[in-house]
């Protein structure tokens, strides 16, 4: 019995792909908790498989799941996953060896890693790719924001060293579908800053390609860093034409 029993919180939404092998990497866990934003694939019936504790919420984006997911969990420690991703047996014994103590931290950042069309991409800062995924709830709040949101915590922050696996790009088909979701998410938050120039246009996208590229070393990880630096620029690029968009068409 771990001294510190654990609940595992997993937002899902139409990740009937994923979701049994999520949920297969955290059976050991005390708690799962699954937050199903009314997906219409096999997602909630697969969970229903491993938990009762299946719920499902409107989708009004990654924060307000999280924190909706952290009001069901009934453990104080809590292990934060996204469907997509997976626990390995390194990190579990990391994990269950820490719970069994007096913790010196109250939060802890594991390292993630990222595959692109199979490959572990190791160069453009995809790894190690700290996440702050294991926390105390008491003391932990979501980050308010559409995306690239988190976990915030008052206490005092460790890291583990064992991996977290993150499948997040399985299809180029896959891959633009998330440009275009997260180019609009981006673009929903910048609308209120700075206007967008024509130059803007052009100039950050390829800064964004060479920053990836060549400063982050995208070109050690061969077409595949090719095509996660391109991935980088588009994302930029879209984000700034869909704030042009809103600041100019139709505007009189």
């Amino acid at each position: 019995m771990n001294k510190n029993p654990i609940s595992v919180l997993i937002i899902a939404g139409n990740e009937e792909k994923n979701i049994r092998d999520c949920l297969e990497s955290v059976k050991w866990a005390d708690e799962i908790v699954v937050i199903d934003s009314f997906s219409t694939d096999n997602t909630f019936n697969i969970a229903l498989e491993y938990t009762p504790n299946v719920y499902q919420n409107k989708w009004n984006g990654f924060s307000e799941q999280r924190k909706f997911g952290n009001s069901k969990v009934r453990n104080e420690w809590v292990l934060a996953l996204d469907a997509d991703e997976r626990v390995t047996p390194e990190l579990k014994e990391e994990i269950l060896a820490l719970l069994r103590v007096s913790t010196k931290y109250d939060s802890y950042y594991i390292p993630r890693r990222n595959y692109f069309l199979g490959k572990h991409i190791t160069t453009c800062k995809w790894y190690p790719d700290y996440q702050l995924r294991l926390f105390k709830k008491s003391i932990t709040k979501v980050t308010d924001r559409k995306v690239h949101e988190g976990y915030e915590t008052e206490g005092e922050r460790g890291k583990l060293k064992n991996d977290l696996i993150h499948f997040t790009h399985s299809s180029i088909t896959e891959t633009i579908n998330k440009i275009n979701h997260y180019s609009t998410l981006e673009a929903e938050e910048k609308y209120s800053g700075k206007r967008v120039k024509t130059g803007d246009l052009v100039l950050h996208p390829i800064a964004a390609f060479l920053n990836q590229f060549i400063s982050r070393k995208g070109y050690k990880d061969g077409v595949h860093g090719l095509m996660v630096s391109l991935i980088h620029s588009m994302t930029n690029m879209l984000t700034y034409m869909k704030v042009w968009e809103k600041q100019n068409v139709g505007k009189k």
